[in-house]
């Protein structure tokens, strides 16, 4: 139980904190009995892992602790670059990945994407953001592995719920809508804003117990007596809910959701209906002050390279895709999205010039 390491949170939503974690974190939740897990969450002295993920975030941290322990030969790229990564796909005889979403597109966005080789690549895990269908579908058919989705955090020392292969299908299941069902020896559980389960279908906040659980916050007493309770659970920070078949639904972060005329509005789901249009490349929602509604939902657009569409267009394409009161009220472009070293947009810089003087603080 002595701390082994401590990585910090993404920051995302506040400034990052030292989460403290422990060998028996590290270790418990990997080497365990391998018939209690599917084929990608095993690994082999026989799998060559690529690590194009930061060291210091709990993506790449992980895969190095997973795949040295079995044994596994590790690739790891000074940083991220797509035509790089494609070549490392040929050099090293890739077999297994985790990239963020934002990577994956910028991947298969190449022309050379869909002249390599992938027969050797079993599997491709992604996760630490959400990821548009009309992306996954794309990448399921550039790449032609298994894909899982990986949901957990800095907190959970990653992964603690996984969208297997099986419930991948270019159609587009509900099942593909989820992050999956807990791996072995997680609870999930859905809570009210007083700490009460929800049922099945209810959203609250998704909370989860396990042994790869954090120790706590370094130098953080308080920050960590709000995150985890006396009996054991991690309250995550996000939004979501269950199904009846044990799925677990991300809305999105609880800090990042939109209160427009009391109806609730997730940005990934926004988001999503978004990236489907064709002159879109990139894609966050916000929530700004409005002065009727208290907030109003706004768009901010990165364009493909030489398209051309309006903010009218892109609001009336989104009404096609998700309810009205959903749909954003206005849309900016611009050049690139903020984001950290994992990837991850930092939503607080863009709705920070909105909500500067405002009574509301800015998460």
């Amino acid at each position: 139980d002595e701390v082994a390491i401590q990585l910090y949170t993404s920051g995302t939503t506040g400034h990052p904190k030292g989460a403290m974690l422990t060998n028996h974190n590290l270790l418990g939740m990997r080497v365990r009995d391998p018939s209690a897990t599917g084929e990608w969450n095993k690994a082999s002295p026989d799998d060559v892992w690529l690590v194009s993920m930061p060291v210091f975030h709990i993506g790449g941290s992980g895969v190095l602790v997973w795949a040295s322990y079995n044994g596994g030969r590790i690739v790891i790229t000074r940083e991220f670059n797509p035509m790089s990564i494609l070549d490392d796909f040929v050099q090293h005889r890739v077999s297994k990945l985790f990239l963020v979403p934002a990577a994956l597109q910028f991947i298969v966005r190449l022309p050379q994407a869909r002249q390599v080789d992938y027969s050797r690549l079993k599997f491709i895990m992604y996760g630490a953001s959400p990821i548009p269908l009309d992306l996954l579908r794309e990448c399921m058919d550039v790449f032609g592995c298994g894909f899982v989705q990986m949901y957990g955090m800095t907190e959970t020392t990653g992964t603690i719920v996984a969208l297997e292969p099986e419930d991948h299908t270019p159609e587009g299941s509900q099942r593909m809508r989820s992050a999956g069902k807990p791996l072995a020896g997680v609870e999930i559980a859905i809570l009210d804003g007083e700490g009460n389960r929800l049922p099945a279908g209810q959203v609250g906040e998704i909370a989860t117990r396990s042994m790869a659980n954090m120790k706590g916050y370094w130098n953080l007493p308080e920050a960590s007596k709000r995150t985890m309770t006396e009996d054991g659970w991690l309250r995550t920070g996000d939004a979501g809910y269950l199904d009846e078949d044990g799925y677990v639904y991300v809305h999105d972060r609880v800090k990042d959701m939109i209160i427009s005329g009391a109806e609730n509005i997730y940005p990934a789901e926004v988001e999503s209906a978004i990236f489907g249009h064709p002159a879109i490349a990139e894609v966050a929602v916000i929530g700004v002050p409005d002065d009727k509604w208290g907030e109003a939902v706004k768009a901010v657009v990165v364009l493909k390279e030489g398209a051309d569409v309006s903010p009218d267009e892109i609001i009336a394409f989104a009404r096609t895709r998700i309810a009205g009161f959903k749909a954003p009220r206005t849309v900016d472009f611009i050049e690139a999205l903020p984001r950290n070293p994992s990837g991850k947009i930092l939503k607080r810089e863009l709705r920070e010039p909105y909500w500067a003087g405002k009574d509301r603080r800015v998460n």
